[in-house]
Formats: structure tokens, sequence, C-alpha cells
């Protein structure tokens, strides 16, 4: 567990997403918007069934990881970031985030996507994958500050890219310094 303040003052916990939050990933359910969960999902979607719930919780933190941000003031989830290992491809898993509309911009889904991206390389995981509709600049962005990112697809509204993942935290570090987000 990992306390953080935000730039704009607010503070969020970090942790692996576990079997009991299942109550808490239905509560932030519905604190996102229609296009938030399209955007996610790229389908419209107005609840999550029994088995998504299941499996969006009950993680094994290697091969699937999620990792959740819990607003530390009121303990409501705010966001979540999590990866599925490729069995085809074992260094490569596919990342998603998603984060609640009133914690949109932030800096809530880099730095899930930051913690996600260390417990990758921790499980010997080295690119990450994601599938986007094209319309979605703030998660391609937030792709892009991760890594080198590579347009595998382009179908249309929806684009398939790998992302390949930083050495170690120096990298990210030096990245930070270099755009004055640096934390003592």
């Amino acid at each position: 567990m990992e306390r953080v303040r935000l730039p704009d003052g607010s503070e969020v916990v970090l942790r692996p997403v576990v079997p009991q939050d299942r109550a808490l990933l239905v509560a932030a359910w519905e604190r996102f918007g229609d296009e938030s969960r399209y955007r996610r999902f790229m389908v419209a979607k107005d609840h999550l069934s029994e088995r998504e719930l299941e499996y969006l919780t009950n993680v094994d933190h290697v091969d699937h990881e999620a990792i959740c941000a819990i607003d530390a003031t009121t303990g409501d989830g705010v966001g979540v970031a999590r990866y599925l290992r490729d069995r085809q491809r074992p260094e490569t898993a596919e990342a998603a985030v998603a984060v609640v509309d009133a914690w949109q911009g932030r800096g809530v889904g880099g730095l899930l996507l930051r913690r996600l991206c260390g417990r990758a390389r921790e499980n010997g995981i080295h690119t990450f994958t994601a599938s986007l509709l094209t319309e979605n600049r703030s998660m391609r962005r937030l792709f892009d500050r991760l890594g080198p990112v590579t347009v595998r697809e382009f179908d249309g509204p929806t684009m398939e890219i790998d992302v390949e993942l930083p050495l170690d935290d120096a990298r990210t570090a030096l990245r930070s310094a270099a755009t004055g987000h640096v934390r003592s």
C-alpha cells in the first residue's frame, strides 16, 4: 500500500486489487459516465456482470495484475490499472487503465500506469499492448509518456498499440525530472 499526493493536493492510496474489492468496484462503476465506460470497453455498457466482477477482482498478481487507486479521504475507488499476460507472447501483456470521471485529468491514470509498469517488469513483462479508440487521445498520451509506442493495427475507430516498457525506474525518474515532476 502506498499513499500518494497528486499535483492538485488530493491524496490517493494505491494497492493491489483483492477479491474483497467487489463492492468498491461496483460503487466506482456507478461514478463512470457513459462515455468513460465506452472508451474503456469500446461498447455501450451499463453494468458489470457477476462473471466480469469475478474476473476483475480475482487476480493472481503475476499473469493478471490489477492496482487500484482509492481516495484517501473518502475511501472511494477512483481508478484501476490492470494487465493480462499474453500466453502466446509471455513477455507481453495487454494493459488498461480506467479512472472515474471526477478524477480524470488529475494524474491518477499516469500514476496507476507507472505502478503497473513496475509490477510488469518485476514479472518479466517488457511490452504492453492496448486496444484503444482512435479518438481516445488521453489514453494514447498516457502510453506515449510510458515509452516508445508502435501502432500495430489501425482499423477505423480502433487501434492496437505496443508500448516498450522503460528498463528501470531511473529512466522514469529522469523523464520526471526533465518535466519538473520530481517528488521528494
